[in-house]
């Protein structure tokens, strides 16, 4: 692994709920390479989201650290992207000013991104739809809109909480593709959160298996599959590191989860 620009040291979170205490992450330790892609799968509740929170600094853990570029995370951080299930576009402004939305939460006047933005919706095949407004987008270009957006300061670390979840299959493999090919480009470090086996191990440098709540790391599989393209998803490699997935999330109990 190349030096990590996030480590997990022992976190655990515990909510207040009305019934009592729920113990959501129970002793997460991981280590995130600079540029490295990680998959976290694993069955609804087991705190995959409560995770990425923890890492942007939007959800205090209870108990252990999170490190992010040599610093604890104890408040929001300034240098991440975030994608989300929904693209979450505002409906009266157009594609390219969406995507300037995060330079003016940060005080930065949106003209100095322009260029920028214009040359990430080149980049992901939205070069001719900057002044259209999202009602006039299909839900994948939507999400390509939104991959802009959380691109557009350059952030070191992508957090992806399923982005494609809700699209159709055609779709969802043709943004893996462009989802895969924008990280080499830009080279950031990413962890996406999926409960898709085969999106996971496709994407990703290494999928990590996690859990019911609470929930805890249970094992880690490498991928190694080179370049991704679409004959990986007929190579005997990416068969095998599905079934090696699978055989993990069994074995750390049923789970429901899309092959």
């Amino acid at each position: 692994m190349t030096e990590p620009l996030i480590r997990l040291q022992h976190l655990g979170v515990i909510y207040q709920a009305a019934s009592g205490p729920v113990e959501a992450l129970r002793d997460i330790t991981l280590d995130v390479g600079r540029g490295e892609f990680v998959a976290l799968v694993g069955p609804s509740g087991c705190g995959k989201s409560t995770l990425l929170k923890i890492v942007s600094g939007l959800h205090p853990a209870s108990s252990g650290a999170a490190i992010v570029n040599g610093r604890k995370v104890d408040r929001p951080i300034a240098e991440v992207g975030m994608v989300f299930q929904a693209p979450v576009l505002l409906k009266w402004r157009s594609v390219l000013d969406n995507v300037l939305l995060p330079a003016e939460l940060a005080g930065i006047d949106p003209r100095r991104h322009v260029e920028r933005a214009r040359s990430l919706l080149a980049l992901v095949g939205l070069g001719e739809f900057g002044e259209k407004r999202p009602r006039e987008l299909s839900g994948g270009m939507q999400q390509r809109a939104a991959l802009c957006r959380a691109l557009l300061l350059d952030p070191p670390l992508l957090l992806m909480d399923e982005p494609f979840g809700a699209l159709d299959a055609m779709t969802r493999d043709e943004l893996n593709l462009e989802l895969r090919r924008t990280w080499q480009e830009t080279n950031k470090t990413a962890i996406f959160i999926t409960h898709s086996i085969s999106e996971a191990v496709y994407l990703s440098d290494r999928v990590v298996v996690m859990s019911p709540r609470p929930g805890r790391i249970t094992a880690t599989i490498d991928v190694e599959l080179g370049e991704r393209t679409e004959a990986t998803r007929q190579s005997p490699a990416y068969f095998d590191a599905i079934t090696a997935v699978r055989r993990a999330l069994r074995g750390s109990s049923p789970v429901e989860v899309e092959a």
